[in-house]
């Protein structure tokens, strides 16, 4: 018999108490060895066998606390014969689709399954996992392995239901059952027959367990009666009392039909026997009543009518219970006042009694409170209503919004008492409350309220006070105040001066478009929140994306707008220079190459060339790559993108194994690719080659159509509108010929087959439209002839080029003729005939007019390569004509003593008249031809580019100031404006500064300037009050603490309050002095704040402990988590001693008197509480393994221990040594290697 030595707790609990100093004698000592347990006693036998049936087991220390546990595992076998094998036809066992329909059902149920080929050529399958797991893999078996019969049942239609079972529970538990699929018809189907489909022993469960559900169902019975409503209340009794003792009489179950249902129909099933019992009783009821009700009719007012009902009805149930009547209420949608009752006559008396004092028993009246009072009678969350209801929770307190009444329903004393309480809280609010109105702007309404409600939460808590602001749909400026009469008035104040510091803010508008808005803003908002904190009074308001709006608004006082809005305007042009794009065509297989492992090619690309590179998605059928930012980066990342495509025509194809691809060169006309490599691979290559081209193929289907040239404008539109909606409508790309083909007609259409295929038709009906040349005519005055036929007929060729190479024919200049002739397709001539007529239009409306400019200013006027007046003569459609200069020698040349003298053309002598001042000089005369509003404009565009100077004061200590570092700040400022600054000389000390510039670029300029003088001036004037010093004094024992942790108290005073705090030197004298720069108030602030940290210290003490050092570590915790939680909850500083410090026991606690005394109970409580863990933890181990030191307090020395004696044990039979527990050769540790094979007294090990 083998057995296991446990030693459980209570017997080492037995062994301790055996090992007090009484009972260890030394080994001499007379112990009583009868006392001893025997082995058997202290470690039981395990049970060989188990016991006889009527055999009663003995208690021991196994079988009183070993439970069996069961397996949630289980193992069944399958057998699938070979005539129903699905896979019959397999070469080798465990191969084909068999093995992998094996492992899809162990994946996807979680069993485990193991396959056998029996003898006969079935299939053994043994299934092992959770009972579930099981029952899913065998369903799985069974539908994927196992060869499918099907077969039918019918059963009625009724049944149905009880087979699907609740929420299609039954079936499901059915077909897991059967390992089948069951298939009901749906209700609206009339055929009755379920279809089966499994093995032939599945159906063959499956029908039987279907027809047993139908069996079942047969015994059961549905009867329907139709009785009269009024009778119902009989039938059913008050609180359904009677139907329910009907029900539970018969057996049967009984369904009437609700009061608020209009049905007649009773419906009663159950057993067929139980159903005709019910209706028997029921039918009883019904003719007894039948003969016996009379029919009472009273008027009640419609308002009391919910008090005759009662709450859910339950007033009707009491007087049905009490006097057998029943009383019927008209509904709430009728104007009927009359109340009903039926029953029998001697009882009819005592309910109509019982009606009427029910509809008598409530009463309604009514408090006067001005209607904004009434929220604080309700209370915040009704708290002050909820003490008045709870004490009479009968009556029915209602609140009407705009109405100056408070309505009470309910017992008339209730309401009477609820009446005088309401009404002394009213006096009393009235008495100490005050409301006020006062008007603002709605449009400064959100303003006031703030972001979240921040300013109107803190108007309402500094001032006590209630604010109701309407609410935008009410479009109304009255804001009410209710509160505190002071508090009221104060809210007041404070409001008309927020709403009147908002209407003298500045609304500026921005155009920015809406493409930058999300860059503008940020990742979360991350961009714009820093432009909000530079300029923290400026409320920046971007429009809802959904609206396509590319106004931002800014809001705040004037300066902060315009600062804000030239900073933007900064930011804006950087990102239009970021944002050049440019589209790279890339095949579409290769663009997995440009991205590169794990991205890496195209993050590298990006990074290089500080581009944005945004490529199509996997789905998309677009091959271009779009890459933004600015031009010459554009270009760099194209060009790389470029050349890893180019790279790959002769590329390696790791995942074929490594075999080469030999794509031909273009234009050699040769269609073979060469793939070299193992033979395997070579075909594998191939197949993914045919692939991508059978791809490329179908999403590339090509088409070429031809239109004469000319036609080629009209059908692609002005600004490509016409070409676009084709495009759009259609999806395919079509491609026009450029100015370098051969081939001018060409038009190509590339996209999929049904898009080309569309755009084909659309471009062909255009094109034979575009054929049917048709000849028009119209009139032409004669004297217009020459604008068209002018400059070789540019005009002309113009319209021939816009519309579809139309021929126009003009008359001869002799025939005086003004027939003009048309001649090409019908849309062209009538598109071209209506651009002439505009043209004639604009040319009888022509006149000339003259705009006198000095020449002095035709440059400036002029503009960078005419850039200026090409635009004037853009936005206003005229002709400008600029004089010629004077003549270079009247200019430019002086005349000598012997030379003869030459003005204007004037020789030998000739006296010239003197200029008239009135007339201008032909060199000043700018000639402007055009529509006449359109040359006045055109005259004013002019003057206005006249430049202008104005001087700006600016005191002379501020001009080094504003030119900057190597003239940066005054360049700046004259590329803003686009303006020229012009600072006087140094040695002159002027403040006069001149500006020269257009008109209406100078006020900003000015503006500008004189706003860079105030901000020089405050920055002045900043720096001064900047500049603040102040010392305080601290001994600079406390310099520690308040520098704080890693400096972290100090860094937060310094932050707080905006000051430069220094403490001194090792080497300063005065090392208890602390300077403190920055503005006044912040200095002393952060001064008060340093001041108050030493008071705090100079009020601690500190107190010295004796805390056992056994229970440091239980104190400190993991990490010092446990210290620190002690340390943060009574705000104290805890010091331990270090390692061999004299006193290993002494703790010192720093803190305030009382938070030190609570910390100290604290510590002691817990060394108290860890100590006798500590003590009991050091017996045991003393115990378990005796130490081995020889002194002892005892009296009398100690012998060594014997362990733990018993006996009768195994190894007291023989000459074998007893078990050594010190030893992990005979007590080894879990997984520790055994070094020694010798024998044990234990027996053989086991392993």
């Amino acid at each position: 018999m083998s057995s296991v030595a446990v030693l459980t707790q209570e017997s080492f609990n037995e062994h301790r108490s055996g090992l007090l100093p009484e009972q260890v004698k030394g080994p001499s000592g007379a112990e009583d060895e009868d006392s001893l347990p025997t082995y058997k006693d202290a470690f039981p036998p395990l049970p060989e066998k188990p016991l006889p049936e009527g055999v009663q087991e003995t208690g021991n220390a196994w079988t009183s606390k070993i439970k069996p546990l069961k397996s949630s595992a289980i193992t069944q076998v399958f057998h699938v014969p070979l005539e129903e094998r699905k896979y019959k036809d397999i070469n080798q066992f465990g191969e084909g689709d068999q093995a992998k329909v094996c492992l899809d059902i162990m994946h996807k149920t979680g069993a485990h399954l193991e396959l056998s080929m029996a003898k006969d050529q079935g299939l053994s399958i043994m299934v092992s996992g959770k009972h579930d797991a099981v029952m899913k893999a065998r369903k799985e078996i069974v539908s994927r392995l196992q060869t499918q019969a099907s077969a039918t049942v019918a059963i009625p239609k009724e049944h149905h239901r009880f087979v699907i079972g609740k929420s299609g529970e039954k079936l499901q538990e059915l077909e897991l059952k059967t390992a089948t699929k069951i298939q009901i018809p749906r209700p609206e189907d009339p055929s009755n027959l379920i279809k089966i489909s499994g093995t032939k022993e599945g159906l063959e469960k499956a029908k039987h367990e279907i027809l047993l559900i139908s069996a079942e169902q047969d015994k059961r019975a549905v009867e329907r009666m139709n009785i009269e409503k009024v009778y119902h209340p009989f039938i059913t009794g008050a609180y359904s009392k009677l139907v329910g003792e009907l029900m539970q009489e018969t057996g049967a179950r009984i369904n009437v039909p609700p009061p608020s249902v209009n049905k007649t129909e009773i419906v009663i099933t159950g057993e067929k026997e139980q159903v005709a019992l019910a209706m028997v009783k029921i039918k009883k009821i019904y003719e007894e009543k039948e003969n016996v009700l009379n029919v009472a009719f009273l008027e009640v007012k419609k308002s009391q009518h919910k008090y005759v009902i009662g709450p859910k009805g339950n007033t009707l149930q009491e007087i049905l219970d009490r006097t057998g009547v029943s009383v019927e209420i008209p509904p709430l949608d009728s104007s009927s006042e009359t109340v009903i009752l039926r029953g029998e006559p001697d009882r009819l008396g005592q309910a109509l009694t019982e009606v009427y004092a029910k509809a008598n028993s409530y009463t309604v009246s009514s408090v006067s409170a001005p209607s904004w009072l009434h929220r604080f009678i309700i209370g915040k969350k009704g708290q002050n209503l909820a003490k008045i209801t709870q004490q009479m929770p009968k009556v029915h307190i209602e609140f009407t919004e705009g109405e100056d009444k408070i309505t009470l329903e309910g017992p008339t004393k209730d309401v009477q008492i609820v009446q005088v309480q309401i009404e002394a809280v009213v006096t009393d609010l009235v008495s100490r409350m005050d409301y006020t109105e006062i008007s603002v702007d709605p449009k400064f309404h959100r303003h006031l309220i703030g972001k979240g409600g921040a300013n109107i939460n803190r108007i309402k808590e500094h001032h006590k006070v209630s604010v109701r602001i309407p609410p935008d749909n009410e479009k109304s400026n009255l804001i009410r105040i209710e509160g505190d009469p002071q508090g009221v008035q104060e809210a007041k104040k404070e409001l008309l001066e927020l709403a009147s510091r908002m209407e003298n803010e500045r609304t500026k508008d921005m155009i920015i478009e809406q493409r930058f808005h999300r860059a503008i803003i940020g990742q979360k908002g991350e961009k714009v929140k820093e432009i909000r904190d530079k300029f923290p009074e400026v409320i920046i308001n971007f429009p809802d994306p959904t609206q396509k709006s590319d106004i931002v608004q800014l809001r705040g006082p004037r300066t902060e707008v315009e600062k804000c809005t030239k900073f933007m305007q900064k930011v804006v042009a950087e990102m239009v220079e970021n944002s050049f794009s440019v589209s790279v065509p890339i095949f579409k297989q290769f663009h997995k190459n440009i991205i590169g492992k794990g991205g890496a090619n195209i993050k590298k690309i990006r990074e290089e060339t500080n581009t944005k590179i945004d490529l199509p998605a996997e789905n998309s059928n677009s091959e271009m790559i779009v890459i933004t930012g600015k031009k010459a980066s554009c270009e760099a990342a194209k060009n790389r993108i470029l050349a890893i495509q180019k790279e790959l025509a002769y590329f390696k194809m790791e995942e074929c194994g490594g075999v080469h691809i030999h794509f031909p060169t273009e234009g050699s006309g040769i269609d073979a690719v060469t793939i070299r490599g193992p033979v395997e691979e070579v075909e594998k290559a191939k197949k993914q080659l045919l692939s991508l081209a059978e791809d490329k193929q179908t999403k590339n289907h090509t088409v070429e159509l031809r239109a004469k040239p000319e036609y080629h404008k009209f059908l692609i539109g002005k600004g490509g509108g016409n070409i676009r909606k084709v495009r759009d409508s259609t999806g395919a790309r079509i491609i026009f010929p450029t100015a370098e083909d051969k081939d001018q007609e060409l038009i190509t259409v590339i996209g999929t087959e049904e898009a080309v295929a569309e755009a084909q038709k659309e471009l062909e009906a255009l094109i034979k439209s575009l054929d049917n040349i048709v000849e028009d005519f119209m009139i032409v005055d004669p004297k217009h002839h020459r604008f068209f036929v002018a400059r070789r007929g540019q005009v002309l060729r113009e319209i021939a080029d816009e519309y579809g190479g139309i021929i126009v024919s003009f008359p001869r200049t002799a025939s005086q003729s003004d027939k003009v002739t048309l001649k090409g397709a019908k849309e062209c001539v009538e598109a071209a005939k209506k651009r002439m007529l505009e043209l004639i239009e604009d040319l009888d409306a022509h006149v000339t007019m003259e705009c006198v400019i000095p020449q002095k200013f035709h440059r400036s006027i002029m503009g960078p390569k005419g850039s200026r007046i090409q635009q004037i003569t853009k936005d206003h459609n005229v002709q400008i004509k600029f004089p010629d200069r004077e003549d270079q020698q009247g200019k430019y040349y002086t005349p000598s003593a012997d030379a003869p003298v030459q003005e204007n053309g004037e020789a030998n002598g000739a006296v010239k008249e003197p200029a008239d001042p009135l007339v201008p000089k032909k060199c000043d005369v700018i000639v402007l031809s055009g529509r006449k509003e359109r040359c006045e404009a055109a005259v004013e565009s002019l003057k206005a580019l006249v430049p202008v100077t104005i001087t700006v004061e600016v005191p002379f200590e501020l001009h080094r100031y504003i030119i900057g570092q190597k003239g940066s700040g005054i360049r700046k400022m004259m590329d803003e404006f686009e303006v020229n600054i012009q600072v006087p000389a140094h040695e002159l000390q002027s403040d006069i500064i001149s500006v020269t510039g257009l008109a209406s670029h100078l006020d900003r300029a000015k503006e500008g300037l004189l706003e860079r003088v105030k901000e020089l001036q405050s920055e002045q004037e900043d720096r001064a009050l900047r500049s603040f010093k102040l010392t305080i004094t601290v001994d600079p024992k406390y310099h520690p603490k308040i520098i704080g942790r890693k400096g972290a108290i100090i860094t937060q005073i310094r932050n707080e309050h905006e000051v430069n705090i220094q403490f001194p030197e090792k080497n300063d004298e005065n090392q208890d002095q602390i300077t403190i720069t920055g503005y006044e108030q912040n200095a002393v602030a952060a001064r008060d704040a340093i001041q108050a940290i030493v008071d705090e210290l100079e009020e601690m003490i500190s107190e010295d402990i004796t805390l056992d050092s056994r229970v440091h570590a239980r104190v400190i915790g993991a990490r010092g988590k446990g210290i620190r939680k002690i340390m943060d909850e009574f705000k104290v500083d805890v010091r331990f001693p270090q390692s061999g410090a004299a006193n290993p026991n002494l703790v010192t606690v720093t803190g305030r008197p009382e938070q030190v005394d609570e910390a100290i109970d604290h510590l002691l409580n817990l060394e108290e509480e860890y100590l006798s863990d500590v003590v009991e933890n050091e017996a045991k181990m003393a115990y378990m393994k005796p130490s081995g030191s020889t002194a002892s307090s005892m009296e009398e020395p100690r012998g060594p221990s014997k362990g733990f004696v018993v006996r009768e044990a195994p190894w007291a039979t023989g000459n074998e040594k007893a078990p050594d527990m010190s030893s992990s050769e005979e007590f080894p540790s879990f997984g520790a290697p055994v070094t020694n094979a010798r024998s044990s007294p234990w027996g053989p090990k086991r392993f």
